[in-house]
């Protein structure tokens, strides 16, 4: 170290008389001294002064420009010398070095720009400032096809430093795609594929890159999916096809990048590994397993991919997908059902997949998941159930199979995602058909439950599916029974509060099926309505402005219902009622018009 002292002090000297002999036998014994102890020579240089020193040092003309670069590359290792190495001017030296035709001094320079760069805002705003970014993505451009080992190592720092620049900073990256990066380094992976170092550097400016949604048009339009494919199946390190698995992912969150990546064959390589891995207990192979197969249900995400996969359900892949369902193992099972539920996602799937036994194999997994099952499974099983039962032919054949038996164990489950999926394929089933309404709507269990949901105000989801199920199950019943066991287990009460709901939809099914209350078993429901403070509720409806042509129609619809009842009468004779409908009458939508005089005529009659 006290040769180091000397050291520094000589080429404070030299520095300033340039004599290139004396200076290159300083500048050796600096790399010879970082190499033996980065930390503490930087320490060093630091507190010498001498980084001021280095930006005169680095000329195009001089013959110890390399080893400078390389010095301030060494030294910007250390974190605590990045902001020094801003400080003392070396951005703008070290870019013009960029320009440079000297392979050593482009190599070094590269170096030294990244390692500043490194989680150093600074060292990114001098190198943006200084323009280093689009100099280095046209040495790519234009150095890409060159396959020399000199020159790949090059092209690997010059990666590497466009990936310190822009790591984890979305305008730098917007900058870099908006250069036309991607292009270019998809092109290199494709020509320096065979060269590890390159390729790895490639593959994580891509995993950079990919997470912001501009770069995925870009990406689409290159030939990155045939690449990563064919890269993928050389791979046989876990490692490596891990890297190459954080690029897919978010790629393949594009709808036409999916359908790339389904053509140039990765759901066969995807099919492999599952086949592979599917017996194995290493942590390793777990991971990959559950990668690859969580990568094959987000290709079914998009819709040409998946019906390309589907095939008319003869496909291989969706062959290969049934059989995961009965499998043993839980991962399997879980991608096996979200997959159906993708391919649930048209008629013509779900039609074929329910006269093909999917619905069978469905219930037996969630009876194999009933007792502490899994609850990411049961969640996937019953999404798949629900989507199959959407097509009017699908809900009597999956009803006569005994669905509702199977979906309602599930009902003492207490965890958010299942009930709201459970709520929502009972919803689904029971559409227009009243038997299994009237059923149904009849289980005091099922009623009880779903009365206890309504008040599930954490889980608003769970909540609006509740109020809805309620609601479907008295408008396809119109049962005089069913409409007793929701008043008997409270359920009235609900019903008015969703006829305020934000989402009409909910509020027109609320009046739908209190107006068939009204109509069916107005004094078995009187009290709760009143209490509830229907009348009230529905002035305001219609004095509301904001509120839709049919929310009004089935307001005025379910007031004349109403009338039947003493105390409800008095209540609406008590609130204006006139005043509003009267003024509806000269309303834009017809029926919202023509319902308003029937309205004024029977308050008028009835006052």
């Amino acid at each position: 170290m006290d040769n180091l002292s000397d050291t520094l002090k000589k080429l404070k000297i030299t520095a300033v008389d340039r004599t290139e002999d004396s200076l290159e036998g300083c500048l050796d014994c600096l790399l010879q001294a970082l190499a033996q102890n980065n930390t503490e020579t930087s320490e060093k240089i630091q507190g010498s002064g001498i980084l001021q020193l280095f930006a005169s040092l680095l000329t195009p003309q001089s013959s110890c420009t390399a080893k400078v670069a390389n010095i301030i590359a060494e030294v910007a290792k250390n974190e605590f010398m990045r902001i020094p190495c801003v400080d003392a001017g070396l951005i703008s030296p070290l870019v013009q070095l960029l320009n440079s035709k000297d392979q050593e001094v482009l190599l070094q320079t590269g170096r030294a720009l990244g390692n500043i760069c490194y989680d150093s805002h600074e060292g990114r705003s001098a190198v943006d400032q200084a323009g280093g970014a689009q100099i280095v993505v046209d040495h790519l451009r234009s150095l890409c096809s060159i396959t020399d080992p000199a020159n790949e190592k090059l092209l690997t720092v010059f990666c590497g430093m466009l990936m310190n620049y822009s790591n984890e900073n979305d305008s730098l990256q917007a900058q870099l795609i908006n250069m036309g990066v991607i292009p270019t380094l998809v092109k290199l992976l494709g020509i320096h594929c065979q060269n590890a170092a390159l390729t790895e550097m490639c593959l994580v400016a891509f995993g950079n890159l990919a997470e912001l949604e501009s770069s995925k048009e870009q990406f689409a339009s290159t030939n990155i999916a045939e690449e990563l494919v064919k890269l993928f199946k050389k791979q046989i390190e876990h490692d490596k096809r891990e890297m190459i698995f954080e690029v897919l992912a978010p790629l393949a969150e594009n709808d036409a990048i999916k359908l790339q990546l389904v053509e140039a064959g990765l759901v066969e390589c995807l099919l492999e590994i599952v086949q592979q891995k599917v017996d194995s207990d290493k942590e390793d192979d777990i991971a990959e397993l559950k990668t690859g197969s969580d990568l094959m249900v987000l290709l079914l995400l998009g819709d040409e991919s998946m019906q390309k996969l589907f095939e008319g359900g003869k496909g291989s892949v969706f062959q290969r997908v049934l059989s995961w369902i009965p499998s043993n193992n839980h991962q399997l099972q879980l991608a096996g059902a979200l997959a159906i539920a993708n391919f649930a996602r048209n008629d013509g799937n779900c039609i074929h997949m329910v006269d093909n036994g999917i619905v069978e194999r469905l219930m037996d997994l969630l009876d194999r998941h009933v007792e502490d099952g899994n609850v990411t499974v049961q969640h996937a099983a019953l999404s798949a159930l629900r989507n199959l039962a959407i097509p009017v032919i699908n809900k009597a054949k999956m009803l006569s199979a005994g669905v509702t038996d199977t979906v309602l164990k599930f009902l003492k489950s207490e965890m958010p995602p299942v009930q709201f999926k459970l709520l929502g394929t009972l919803r689904m089933l029971i559409d227009a058909q009243a038997e299994a309404a009237e059923q149904l709507g009849k289980n005091i269990k099922l009623v009880e439950r779903l009365v206890e949901w309504c008040e599930a105000k954490d889980h608003a989801g769970v909540m609006g599916e509740s109020n809805r199920l309620l609601s479907a199950l008295i408008r396809h019943s119109k049962s005089k029974d069913v409409i007793k066991t929701i008043v008997q287990s409270g359920g009235i009460k609900h019903l008015v509060t969703m006829a305020t709901s934000e989402h009409v939809i909910m509020q027109n099914e609320a009046l739908v099926a209190l107006a068939l209350i009204a109509a069916l078993e107005l004094a078995t429901a009187e009290k709760d309505l009143e209490s509830a403070k229907l009348v009230q509720i529905l002035h305001r409806l219609l004095a509301d402005e904001r509120s839709a042509p049919e929310i009004k129609y089935n307001s005025m619809v379910l007031i004349c219902a109403v009338m039947g009842s003493e105390s409800l009468h008095k209540e609406v004779q008590d609130l204006a009622f006139l005043d509003v409908v009267s003024k509806l009458r000269h309303h834009e939508n017809k029926s919202v018009a023509h319902q308003a005089s029937l309205t004024e005529q029977r308050l008028t009659v009835e006052s």
